[in-house]
């Protein structure tokens, strides 16, 4: 690993780990403050990597792909108290290890907001329109000139989008699908008040949700409930040629059910951000027609990218100034 040390006055910075590289607005800020050990090749760290770079620093600031689990957590050395993800899910860090060692935790959750709903747009439109298999057929060179029955997908305007998770990401997310005249419906642990809601039909559980979804928008959190939840068992509730798309986790998605409804017409397209084990995906995923697929793009936006970095970061300056992270979990 090649790890470079910047800042002037070393001796009077606090010494900052950023696992990768940042956005070069974050890094000047981050570099600015802090005696910042960079990982200057950008490869992915071990934890083991990540555990030993940590005696030689006073906080880590990580990302979503660093599994900070407990034997991670309870390997970092003893005067590592300050831990900040560069992330809106947590999933990755043992919270209740980190609290036990007393360490504080916090992540950037308000940055990826409207970047991840423009993507799950994007995905909810691509898969109507069936844009993948257009633009392959493009670029093989394969187009017979116009038809009438070329990829023939469907319209947005009054359909129905059943949105399963209705944090910040999926009241974004329904703004959106607004514009394009859809009838938005959703499912959350908790009812949004009337303000937030924007006329969003409310369900009271999961499976009236799926009856009535045309399209199916997941937007919610990884969790021991919400893993693996959208099976063949989920599928079968859903309208006969729904559409689904995930920009969440894919590991609230269980793929070899959702390849086997794709591949025989249950459902009728897919929109995928995210994925189990990504970046090795299921090979399932790779040779199928209705499928519009991305590389986890979902904050994949400047603007995102930036103030997930500064609300990292500002949880590591709350920290070393002895005040609560603004953005904390533990």
């Amino acid at each position: 690993m090649t790890v470079i040390a910047r800042g002037a006055n070393r001796l009077m910075k606090k010494r900052l780990l950023i696992s990768r590289r940042l956005p070069e607005a974050v890094e000047k800020r981050a570099n600015a403050a802090y005696d910042v050990f960079q990982n200057a090749d950008d490869h992915q760290m071990t934890t083991g990597e990540i555990v030993e770079k940590a005696k030689d620093v006073d906080a880590l600031l990580i990302t979503i792909t660093d599994k900070m689990r407990k034997e991670a957590i309870d390997a970092l050395p003893e005067h590592i108290k300050i831990l900040s993800t560069f992330s809106i899910g947590f999933d990755h860090v043992d919270l209740d290890a980190a609290k036990a060692r007393g360490i504080k935790v916090g992540n950037a959750p308000h940055g990826v907001t409207v970047a991840t709903a423009e993507i799950a747009m994007l995905l909810i439109l691509g898969s109507a329109r069936r844009a993948s298999e257009g633009e392959r057929m493009i670029r093989a060179r394969a187009w017979p000139g116009w038809a009438p029955l070329q990829l023939v997908g469907r319209r947005l305007d009054g359909k129905k989008l059943g949105i399963y998770g209705f944090g910040k990401i999926g009241q974004a997310l329904a703004q959106r699908a607004r514009g394009f005249d859809m009838e938005i419906h959703y499912y959350d642990i908790v009812r949004q008040p009337p303000e937030k809601e924007h006329g969003a039909i409310f369900h009271d559980s999961l499976d009236s949700l799926l009856a009535i979804s045309e399209f199916f928008s997941i937007n919610a959190p990884l969790t021991p409930e919400t893993r693996y939840f959208f099976n063949t068992e989920t599928i079968e509730k859903l309208p006969q040629g729904a559409i689904v798309v995930n920009s969440a986790r894919g590991d609230l998605v269980k793929d070899e059910d959702l390849i086997a409804a794709l591949k025989s017409g249950r459902l009728a397209y897919a929109g995928l951000d995210v994925y189990a084990g990504e970046p090795k995906i299921n090979e399932g995923y790779y040779d199928l027609p209705n499928t519009f697929l991305f590389p986890h793009l979902g904050s994949a936006a400047i603007e995102a990218r930036n103030q997930m970095g500064f609300e990292a970061l500002d949880n590591v300056d709350a920290a070393f100034a002895g005040k609560d992270m603004p953005f904390k979990l533990t």
